[in-house]
């Protein structure tokens, strides 16, 4: 029997960082010769992170329609398909970003089930500092509703690893504010201060993340019935569109304006974005893309990765993540793209729904 793989889990809340921590592991793991396989995990399909990191050279697999801990069985078919596609040595997944209780759901059946087959990481979970700061009462500044705010405090309790991401963007001054809250309200996480895009302090929870085992400890402390409403209040838009033009037109600025533009609607309807993100692909045979990722309703659009050239097509992905119900989320995107100077715009497929309530296929305790 071939030994083990080993199971690293990064969690996070929508807007966290998770899919850039992801590639960034993924690319120093094999820069050193180790095989990865990626898992990316969505409440629907036509995900921008797989788009993303299979541009990268990735083996990606993609569980739609549920979380890991519902969509369990999934997550083990996944990893046979890339066993027998490029037999990694090491499993990268993503969880959805609303998702909590993951240690109990699935950690440890990975690790009681499954020990011939995995070694289990500890539980990551990122945070973006600014959203940080205003759950944890260190900023002012419009935040989630309660019963969102409970899920994203439960991913931290559970933490093995908190990392605290981003910090080229903040003060010193605010991340030590939040480290020290961190350990105070979270004392049983190891907590770690990193940029994952500019690769700034990611070292030490690298080796956190490989050496290190999940360990047994009490069984989270969670409602399941405040976590499905909480998780019911967020909408979830996933589309495609076919963009053309009768002249070369910039995609990078395109995406930019048109992040702009559906935030700027989903604001004037009262919700509030978790996370947007966005690529468009050009199909020239390069392999690059125009990536923006835009956090909240006071984030600017971050353009993260260019088309090196004016395009006149290309294939636009949109995941749009927000408090607000999936129907305006559709309408404002419908308006926002219908929109867009000088191209043509043709929507191939829309999926917009809020979560269900979560059913873990197996929940174990200690």
């Amino acid at each position: 029997m071939s030994e083990p793989a080993r199971y690293i889990m990064i969690g996070g809340f929508l807007g966290a960082g998770k899919t850039t921590a992801v590639a960034r592991l993924a690319r120093h793991l094999t820069d050193r010769g180790t095989r990865v396989g990626l898992i990316c995990n969505d409440q629907s399909s036509g995900l921008v992170d797989t788009v993303l990191l299979r541009s990268k050279g990735f083996s990606v697999e993609e569980i739609t329609g549920g979380c890991f801990c519902c969509r369990f069985n999934s997550l083990l078919d996944a990893a046979d398909n890339l066993r027998r596609a490029s037999a990694p040595d090491l499993f990268l997944a993503e969880p959805v970003g609303s998702c909590t209780d993951l240690i109990a759901t699935v950690s440890y059946p990975l690790r009681r089930i499954y020990g011939d087959r995995f070694t289990v990481a500890p539980l990551s979970v990122l945070i973006d500092p600014a959203r940080a700061a205003r759950i944890l009462g260190l900023a002012e500044g419009r935040s989630f509703s309660e019963k969102v705010t409970y899920v994203y405090r439960k991913q931290l309790e559970e933490a093995d690893l908190i990392v605290v991401n981003k910090c080229d963007a903040h003060p010193p001054a605010l991340l030590e504010r939040l480290v020290s809250t961190i350990g105070d309200t979270f004392p049983r996480a190891q907590t770690f201060v990193c940029s994952v895009k500019e690769g700034t302090g990611v070292d030490a929870w690298f080796d956190a993340v490989l050496s290190m085992d999940s360990r047994d400890s009490r069984p989270l402390e969670i409602d399941y019935d405040r976590y499905a409403e909480g998780e019911a209040l967020l909408g979830w838009l996933n589309c495609t569109v076919q963009l053309e033009a009768d002249a070369p037109f910039d995609g990078n600025q395109t995406l930019v304006d048109l992040a702009s533009g559906i935030r700027d609607r989903v604001v004037a309807q009262g919700g509030d974005i978790a996370h947007l993100k966005m690529t468009l692909d050009s199909r020239d045979g390069t392999g690059t893309l125009s990536v923006v990722s835009l956090v909240g309703n006071d984030g600017e659009p971050d353009l993260r990765e260019s088309l090196l050239d004016r395009v006149d097509r290309g294939e636009l992905v949109i995941n749009l993540r927000a408090e607000a119900d999936p129907a305006v989320l559709e309408s404002v995107t419908r308006e926002a793209v219908t929109s867009l100077s000088g191209v043509r715009a043709t929507m191939e497929h829309l999926e917009q729904l809020r979560p269900g309530r979560p059913v873990p296929t197996h929940r174990m305790t200690q």
